[in-house]
C-alpha cells in the first residue's frame, strides 16, 4: 500500500487527480480503527498532516471570524486562545478519545468521515461554519449545513480535499455536552451544542439523526419566547421541542427513546446555562 505524504496542498490535489481513489487521512484515527478490523483496505493513502497552511489557525477580531486548519490537532483546541475564542469547541475538543487521540485527531478527520457521532460537528452546526475545499483546478466555500447530506457521507467531490474551516465568532454563550456509554474515551449516545448570538438562540444535536440536526423549530420558539424571559419550566418545554426534532434510531449503543430524552435534558441544561452566564 502506497503512502504519499505531500508537503504541499499543490502537491496533494494533483497526488488525488492521479489516485482518486487514495484514502486522504490527516491523524488517521478513524482509517486505522477499520484497517485494524479488516473492514477497510484502501490500495493508496495520501498523508495531510505535513501541508503547512493545514496546521495553522488564526482568529481574525476584525472580520470576527476564525479559521482552523484541517490538520490542526483537538489538542490545540482545549486550551489558549483558540479555547477561549470558541469555548464550545474546546468542549468537544476535550470529549474525544485519549490524550493521544487528541494530538492526532482534526477536524479535518472528523469532516472526512462525517460520523453523526463526530464530537466536533454540532459544534460546526451551531457556530453556521463554512468548510473550505480544493481540487487541483478549483476552490469553493460550503456551508456546514449543505456539507453533511447523510451518515458518513459528504458533498466532498471526489477530487476535492478538505482544508479547513471557518467559524464566526458569537458575541453569546457557547457550550456543548454529551453522554456516553462511560465517562471517558468513549462515542457519543448523544450530543447537543448551544450558541447564543446577538441574543438569539442556535442548538444542534449529534447522535440522533442521519446527520447533525439543526433544531430550527426549537429555535424560532424559544427566540420568539426571549432569553430574559427563560425560567426553568422555559427551558424545560425547550428541551420537549428539541427531544421532538431529534430522530435518532436503535443500535448497539443505545436506544432511540433514551437518545431523544438525552438531547431533551441537555438543552434543557445547556440553556439554563446560556442565561445563567
Amino acid at each position: 500500500m502506497p503512502v504519499f505524504i505531500p508537503s504541499s496542498l499543490t502537491d496533494a490535489t494533483r497526488l488525488l487527480s492521479n489516485n482518486p481513489s487514495a484514502h486522504l487521512v490527516t491523524g488517521g484515527t478513524d482509517l486505522m480503527v477499520e484497517v485494524n478490523f479488516n473492514h477497510r483496505h484502501p490500495e493508496t493513502v495520501i498523508s495531510l498532516r505535513k501541508i503547512p497552511e493545514f496546521q495553522h489557525w488564526n482568529i481574525d477580531n476584525k472580520s470576527g471570524v476564525v479559521h482552523i486548519g484541517s490538520s490542526v490537532p483537538y489538542a490545540t483546541m482545549e486550551h489558549g486562545e483558540l479555547a477561549q475564542a470558541l469555548p464550545a469547541l474546546a468542549e468537544a475538543a476535550r470529549t474525544v478519545g485519549s490524550p493521544q487521540i487528541r494530538a492526532a485527531g482534526s477536524l479535518g478527520g472528523n469532516l472526512g468521515t462525517c460520523s453523526p457521532a463526530g464530537d466536533s460537528l454540532p459544534v460546526l452546526s451551531a457556530l453556521n461554519a463554512i468548510v473550505h475545499l480544493h481540487s487541483e483546478t478549483t476552490s469553493r466555500s460550503v456551508p456546514f449545513a449543505e456539507f453533511m447530506v447523510g451518515p458518513k457521507r459528504n458533498s466532498r467531490l471526489p477530487n476535492e480535499i478538505i482544508s479547513g474551516v471557518t467559524i464566526p465568532l458569537t458575541n453569546g454563550w457557547q457550550g456543548y455536552a454529551k453522554v456516553g456509554v462511560r465517562n471517558a474515551m468513549v462515542i457519543s449516545v448523544a450530543s447537543v451544542c448551544l450558541a447564543i448570538h446577538d441574543g438569539n438562540v442556535r442548538v444542534a444535536l449529534g447522535s440522533v439523526g442521519p446527520t447533525i440536526i439543526r433544531g430550527s423549530e426549537s429555535e424560532a420558539w424559544i427566540n420568539s419566547v426571549g432569553l430574559e424571559n427563560v425560567t426553568p419550566s422555559v427551558a424545560q418545554e425547550f428541551g420537549e421541542r428539541v427531544r421532538a426534532e431529534s430522530r435518532p434510531i436503535d443500535d448497539h449503543r443505545s436506544t432511540a427513546e433514551y437518545r431523544r430524552h438525552a438531547v431533551g435534558v441537555l438543552a434543557t441544561r445547556l440553556l439554563l446555562r446560556g442565561v445563567q452566564r
